[in-house]
């Protein structure tokens, strides 16, 4: 309905125009409103009220526009003088905003992203696509520049790495694809090296405890990679790359639907010399081959029936270690390496099917095997871990208030082979859980989301895990999210600590003795955005973690040359703040981010800092931007002083990278300036104690491949 009537000419002259801005659902007033006469500078803001002035308005016909973040741009049109002089009401409509069109699957909720209580950190097909230019091969580069995250390097020649959350170690994240476990246990230590991002369409990440939703492994947080799915129009892209570091990436997607049938098909092949800028013999970058190849069959019965079916397969062969020995020159000096052969493949199923308008079950299912063969001399080490997961759940919704409910069993065997007389590392675990949820809209201003997860882990007993989050929307352009959350996490020896040393002399876990770690977290939030004028934007969002694990799993020396893992009669608490700002100015933006992150483990009445885990780190990216045409990014990353495990303090560092794309309309081109200032840990700090041949390495907290320069071309057909 039209706000505005046409205004009729006067006996006398009215220049001033008055309005109190309101939105159009709730009545509510709205606060930093601009609204402006369009050719000309008069403009005003909307204050505490909502409402504004517009003073010494030309006579006739005059066009105003009013804009606000979130909220479609409203023109109208008025004629100059007005015959009333009364405030008018104006009511803007809420904008279905990008993210409002997007499926959250994380959280198990049909709510937008806008209406969900749970925290999530979404990273779309445009964030994607520019880091997929800065790390064509895997998803390191995407995840580690988050506010919050932190990749560790576990092996300084093979460059296996794991991710941190908030302080905590790697084990404790859950990696998913598309809600799969399947880089978990055995797998996890190379699981990022092996991701490319071109099939992706999103990545999801929740912060704190998710145990609720996805069983054990979640304290920390997870990460869930959401595969494209295909659309009527052809989707044919390619991208090849190419880096200074002896890097080649060459990675394709296809998808589309026909019909009753759709399918996509993403293949690659990642390969990369070995590389040693600091020219000290040893790889920074190692020898690699890998080929990864997806294909995946969509199948629509109906409107209400659907499934789709995939094959994830990845095989690489990894040789790291002294550069002589790589090129096949070894000796009895230069005969020092790390070889890692893996093969890995998984299924997925999933089976949807809409019961009527309210209600849809969801069958799912995965089968993965994962080998790994990793030798150093003198030593190797083999095993073979093959896992299932099967859910069905249930999800009922309606406009106020939604349940979802559930059931799933989780197998997880590991098979050692027999290579010495050392005791095998054999595990075998089963886990059964059901799950509820309920998310409820109790008012306008507050939506409320609680589950409750019961797993039973044989041999280890039954685990009782709920979580609740609250959303709350104070005002318009402000809203809080808090929650909290149990979790827990089945004893495994795949740990950032035992990764290092190659899993040599570590005892298997005895589930006599050791016992699950549990968790109970909570964060809450603050976010507040608005426009300033027409070309400017901001927002600001301040988050405040804390979680306590209960009986952490250590890695113990108790003799010379034997590792046990041993649950500690302490606790590990971690607590601190992220802070991200974003600012626009027509074709620019501005991402600033700060990570405080105080990790300790109180055991015995004496407080340790926990190693490797910088307690502040600063981001800075400066991107401009003209669609279609142009992508032009310079970043900047801080990391402070960090400790290391023998006690020693760790230097701080800057990283800074800078980024050019030109786009046209079917390919681009682009070049990327990764670490140009060339930051290593090798210019600063010794990365191994005794010989070449038989080097004993120091952690690794900083990078080690320096500056390296990479550029590509992306085509779209």
């Amino acid at each position: 309905m039209s706000l505005f009537m046409t205004f009729n000419l006067c006996i006398y002259a009215q220049s001033t125009f008055k309005a109190v801005i309101k939105d159009n659902e709730h009545k509510e007033i709205l606060i930093g409103v601009t609204v402006q006469v369009a050719g000309t500078a008069i403009a005003a803001t909307s204050d505490q009220n909502g409402q504004i002035t517009l003073t010494d308005v030309p006579d006739g016909l005059q066009t105003i526009k009013f804009s606000h973040i979130g909220f479609n741009e409203r023109i109208d049109t008025i004629q100059f003088p007005l015959q009333d002089a009364s405030i008018v009401e104006v009511l803007l409509e809420e904008a279905n905003e990008q993210l409002d069109e997007i499926s959250i699957s994380s959280t198990r909720s049909t709510r937008t992203i806008q209406n969900i209580p749970t925290r999530i950190e979404f990273i779309g097909g445009e964030e994607l696509d520019e880091k997929g230019n800065m790390k064509a091969g895997d998803i390191r580069m995407l995840l580690s520049e988050s506010t919050g995250i932190h990749v560790q390097t576990t092996s300084p020649t093979s460059a296996n790495a794991s991710i941190r959350i908030q302080g905590l170690d790697g084990r404790y994240t859950q990696i998913l694809k598309d809600g799969f476990p399947i880089y978990s246990g055995a797998s996890s230590g190379l699981g990022l090296l092996q991701i490319p991002p071109l099939d992706l369409k999103q990545v999801e990440v929740i912060k704190g405890s998710t145990s609720t939703l996805y069983g054990g492994g979640a304290i920390a947080g997870l990460v869930n990679l959401i595969s494209k799915t295909p659309a009527e129009e052809r989707d044919l892209r390619f991208h090849l790359n190419g880096t200074s570091g002896r890097g080649l990436d060459i990675n394709g997607f296809y998808g589309q639907k026909f019909k009753k049938i759709g399918t996509t098909i993403f293949a690659s092949h990642n390969r990369n010399g070995a590389y040693d800028p600091a020219k000290i013999g040893l790889s920074a970058i190692p020898q690699f081959e890998r080929y990864v190849l997806n294909p995946k069959l969509f199948v629509y019965f109906n409107d209400k029936t659907k499934m789709n079916f995939g094959i994830n397969t990845t095989i690489e062969n990894r040789l790291g270690g002294d550069m002589l020995y790589i090129k096949g020159k070894g000796d009895n000096t230069h005969q020092y390496f790390e070889e890692n052969k893996t093969q890995r493949y998984s299924t997925q199923f999933v089976f949807d099917h809409t019961v009527n308008e309210n209600s849809f079950v969801q069958f799912k299912n995965s089968v993965s095997y994962f080998n790994r063969n990793t030798a150093i001399p003198n030593y190797e080490f083999e095993g073979t871990q093959t896992a299932t997961f099967t859910e069905a759940s249930y999800t009922h919704s309606k406009e106020k208030s939604e349940w979802v409910t559930g059931v799933n069993i989780w197998t997880d065997n590991f098979k050692e082979k027999q290579i010495t007389a050392f005791p095998l590392r054999d595990y075998n675990h089963t886990t059964f859980g059901a799950f509820v949820q309920n998310s409820f809209k109790a008012t306008d201003w507050l939506q409320l989301e609680a589950g409750l997860r019961t797993d039973y882990v044989i041999d280890y007993g039954a685990v009782f895990l709920p979580r609740v989050s609250a959303l709350f929307k104070i005002a318009n352009g402000l809203t809080s999210r808090v929650g909290g959350g149990f979790g827990y996490k089945t004893p495994t020896i795949f740990t950032e600590e035992s990764e290092r040393i190659q899993y040599q002399n570590v005892m298997p876990i005895n589930d006599k003795t050791n016992k699950l770690e549990r968790s109970y977290g909570a964060n809450a939030d603050i976010n507040y955005r608005t426009n300033i004028g027409d070309d400017w934007t901001f927002s600001i969002n301040q988050l405040f973690f804390y979680t306590y694990l209960d009986n952490p799993l250590l890695l113990q020396n108790p003799s010379a040359n034997l590792y046990q893992f041993i649950n500690s009669s302490g606790y590990i608490h971690t607590k601190g703040t992220e802070t991200n700002v974003k600012i626009g100015y027509d074709d620019l933006k501005l991402f600033l981010g700060y990570t405080f992150t105080d990790t300790r483990l109180i055991e015995n009445e004496t407080t340790t800092e926990n190693p490797l885990t910088p307690k502040h780190r600063i981001n800075s990216v400066l991107m401009y931007e003209i669609e279609d045409k142009w992508k032009i990014g310079l970043e900047a990353y801080y990391f402070s002083p960090q400790k290391l495990n023998d006690g020693t303090i760790g230097n701080d560092y800057w990283t800074c990278g800078f980024m050019a794309e030109k786009i046209w309309e079917r390919f681009s081109l682009y070049i990327n300036f990764e670490n140009f200032l060339d930051t290593r840990q090798t210019r600063f700090d010794n990365i191994y104690t005794g010989t070449i041949t038989n080097p004993v390495f120091k952690d690794i907290y900083a990078p080690l491949d320096g500056f390296v320069i990479n550029g590509g071309i992306k085509f779209k057909l």
